[in-house]
Order: C-alpha cells, then structure tokens, then sequence
C-alpha cells in the first residue's frame, strides 16, 4: 500500500512542466532580490546616520515574514479546504501536506512551487510598510510589529483577492499580481505607521544623502518586478511576456511623466524623481499586468505617476511624516491602479495563457469591473489603515515594545544607537615626508564615523594633509575641522 501510494505521487510530481516549474522558482529569486532593492532605496532615501538601520529592517522583513509564512501564513492565505469568505484556516499549518499537488494558483506549478513564489510576496510587503518609521522607530517593537501585522493585515488581504474562497474574488475583482494584497495594504499601514510615530525632529526639509543608492535600489526593483508581474502568471507562456512588457513600458512612462513634472517646476532633470516615477509606474501596472495590452499601459504610467506625484506634494501640506512616501507611491498608486484595471482589462490579453476566460473592463462594455475594483481596493485600503493603528496603539501601550527611540537616540542616529555599525567610515591621514629619503608616509591615522565627522563630498572616503615640514618625521593628527581648513 505505501509503495503504491509513493508511486502515485511520483507519477504526479512527473506531469508537471518542468519549464513552468523553473520559471516560477527563478521569479521566486527576482521578487527576493525586490527586498534588498527597498532596503537600499529607503537607504539613499535616509539621512547617512540612519542609512544602515533602514537595509537591515529590509532584511529582518524577510526572516519574520519568512517564518510566519511557514508557521500559519500559507495556511491562511492559500488553504484548500478553507470556507470563509475572510480568512483560510490551519489545516497546512507549518506546511503540512504541501507538497506536489496542484497550487490553488495554478494547476501548472505544485503547491510547495507556488507557496515558495508567494512567500516572497509575503516578504516584501511588511519591508515596504515599515519604511514610513525611517529615522525614529525601534527595532525591536518593528520586528514584532511584522509578524502580528503579517497575520492579521496581509495574509487577510490577499486571502480575499487570491484564496479559495476569498470574498472579492468571489465577487470578480481582479488583481494579477499585488495591486491591493501588497501595496495598498503596505501603503495605508504606512500611513497609520505615520501618523502613530509622529514627525522626525530637526526639521522639515529632509534630502535624500545618497542617490547612488536610491538608483541602485529603484533597479533591484524594477528587475525584481519582472519576476513579480511576470511570474504571477505561474507559466512561461504569452501573458508572462505580455505581462513583462506592460510592466516595463508603464515604469518607463512614469519615470519620464515624474522627471517632466520636476523639470518644469525645478528645471531641473531630477535623479530622485526618475526613480521615483519609476516605482509609481511599477506600482500602478501591478494589479493589471496580467490583464491590460501596451498602449492601455501607457496611460497607467502617466495616469499612476501623476497621482502619486500630487500625493507626495500633499504629504507636505498634511500632518503627518511619511519619510519613505510610502503610502503616496505605493498607497495612492495601486489604489489608482486597481481602478484603472477596471477600465483597462482586456478578455483577450487575460486569455493569453489559454485557460482564463473573463468579460474583460470597461474597454470591452463590463461596465462593473470598476464597482468590483473599487470595493475591493477601499476594503483592503480601510482594513490595512484601521488594524495597524491598533496592533501599533495596542503594542505603544505595553512596557518594553514603546515603538520610537528616545529623542537623543534619533539625534544620534539609529545606526549608533539600534544596530551599533555604521554605514560609512571617515579615514582620516596625517600624511609626512622622510627627511632621510623624501618619501610620502602615513605617520597618523584615525576612523571616525561620517556623521561625527566635518561635512566631506557625496561619496569621499579619506581626507589627506601633506605635511610640509622636511624635518617633521610625526605629527599628531588634529581634528577632521582642522584637517578641512589648514
């Protein structure tokens, strides 16, 4: 009985495509290397004092996240056997019996294929969320905050947009690859996030310290977002490719839309609003890319980028601190962009990977697919909001897990205080010439960290002093003021 049984089952693992299989594990390592790009971004994003504590939250993300997904998250998202229209149930707690059976997504991957892929998404949500407390939130309250918030804020979400019997699912809303279960959920968290930490001190007037890694994580981003757009599709088929081509297209247009609108009021080409033009495009096409052709594409970057650039400019005019813009690209963006799936849904570009069979958007007379997008967008915009202020107010109000750093510790900076490394080091040389054979020596070195050091150029790693004195074989190194100003 049991070898039959185990030939079964080997029967069943052999009538999988293995082509599907690679395609969908190597999106799997695309959407993976999605969460390092945030971190780097929110990084350049960040002062320099707290430009290593925002890579490490990215990372932390993927461990608890990772976990989670393991312990009960696949379970409540994606179980089979699940009945309510709200959440799944434990029957694959701890990945019990997900092995080789077909996936919920997609008959042509296994389940333990499928639930790898979409623990990545898991991943990357909570990473993203997080990045409205940069500068002023501990790490400790963060890194619970990420479990309790996985359980009861994404895998809810994504169980109604994607599970077996997920309410807006069930009631035809579309979403291909995230637009609500990840950035709308990560968006409005942000903004509870925001609103519970109140504002960073010292000032208003926060620029980014370093755009090289700003463009560094916007294209760890956008070359992870083939393998989450394309890879949703479970198949290396037509639609995965479509799905790449729109996703690509509509970065490209919000990143040109974004720039255009800085020039004209700057004029200037801005590195920050190319990159963050990009990441609206990306945002907007998400829920979409399954569903929409290139040129309704377009109008999504521009449409997705226009809206998030207001709401940017609004964060200004509002109370709270957003430090990340996350809820303006990611909130904002795949709000506008799950309604514009409504409307540009086409049943032919769905049908690209010959099984799904919808009646399309607006654009083919389905006149409510936007009714379905918005009811599904506002649900998980409201839930996301509301249940993280009060995991956030409930977890402020217990002894030890206070969620911001005492006020010197953000003066500070979060790298000293919550991580004790730092980003970046000063070298500082005292450099003297051999009297005997007038050689250059260094005589003194000192480290010294960036931000305790005199203000040195973008990117500069040591200061050198040539000391002029032939006879002076030592002398002891001064301050980094002095060193600057002989």
């Amino acid at each position: 009985m049991e070898s039959n049984t185990t030939q079964t089952n080997l029967t069943q693992i052999t009538t999988y495509d293995a082509g599907n299989i690679g395609f969908t594990i190597f999106s799997m390592a695309l959407v993976w290397l999605m969460i390092p790009g945030i971190g780097y971004f929110y990084s350049g994003m960040a002062r320099e004092k707290n430009a290593l504590s925002l890579i490490v939250c990215s990372v932390l993300s993927l461990v608890v996240a990772s976990v989670q997904w393991f312990i009960w998250g696949f379970s409540l998202t994606f179980s089979k056997t699940a009945t309510s229209p709200f959440i799944g149930n434990l029957d694959n707690a701890f990945l019990r019996g997900v092995l080789d059976e077909p996936s919920i997504g997609s008959a042509n991957v296994p389940d333990i294929v499928f639930c790898a892929f979409q623990g990545m998404f898991a991943a990357l949500t909570p990473a993203l969320a997080i990045g409205s407390a940069a500068e002023r939130g501990r790490l400790l309250p963060m890194v619970i905050f990420i479990f309790i918030w996985s359980t009861l804020v994404y895998d809810f979400v994504a169980y109604w947009a994607w599970g077996a019997n997920g309410w807006s699912a069930k009631l035809g809303a579309l979403d291909f690859a995230g637009g609500t279960p990840v950035h709308i959920t990560s968006g409005f968290s942000s903004l509870a996030y925001a609103i519970i930490l109140g504002k960073r001190h010292a000032g208003e007037d926060f620029k980014p310290h370093n755009m090289s890694n700003v463009v560094l994580g916007t294209a760890l981003l956008w070359f992870g977002w083939f393998g989450f757009n394309g890879g949703s599709a479970l198949a290396g088929n037509t639609r995965a490719a479509m799905a790449c081509l729109v996703t690509n297209l509509s970065a490209s247009v919000g990143a040109i839309t974004w720039m255009c609108i800085d020039y004209r009021v700057h004029r200037k080409f801005s590195a920050l609003g190319f990159c963050s033009g990009a990441v609206a495009g990306l945002v907007a096409i998400t829920p979409g890319s399954g569903y929409i052709g290139p040129a309704p594409a377009v109008a999504v970057g521009f449409l997705g980028s226009c809206f998030c650039n207001i709401a940017v400019q609004m964060k200004h005019r509002m109370s709270y601190d957003d430090s990340m813009d996350v809820f303006a690209v990611h909130g904002v963006g795949g709000y506008i962009g799950s309604i514009l799936t409504g409307i540009f849904t086409e049943s032919y570009i769905a049908g690209l990977d010959g099984t799904t069979d919808i009646p399309g958007g607006w654009i083919n007379q389905n006149w409510i697919q936007v009714p379905h997008q918005l009811a599904e967008a506002t649900a998980g915009a409201a839930w996301s909001f509301f249940v993280t202020y009060i995991i956030l107010y409930t977890m402020n109000r217990i002894p030890g897990l206070s969620l911001r750093v005492d006020h010197q510790v953000e003066i500070d900076g979060l790298d000293v205080a919550e991580i004790g490394e730092l980003a970046y080091y000063q070298v500082n040389k005292v450099i003297g010439i051999d009297a005997r054979t007038g050689e250059q020596k260094v005589v003194a070195e000192e480290m010294k960290s960036v931000s305790n050091a005199a203000p040195i150029s973008q990117g500069m790693t040591s200061i050198e002093r040539v000391m002029s004195d032939p006879g002076s074989h030592h002398q002891e190194p001064r301050s980094p003021h002095a060193l600057n100003n002989p």
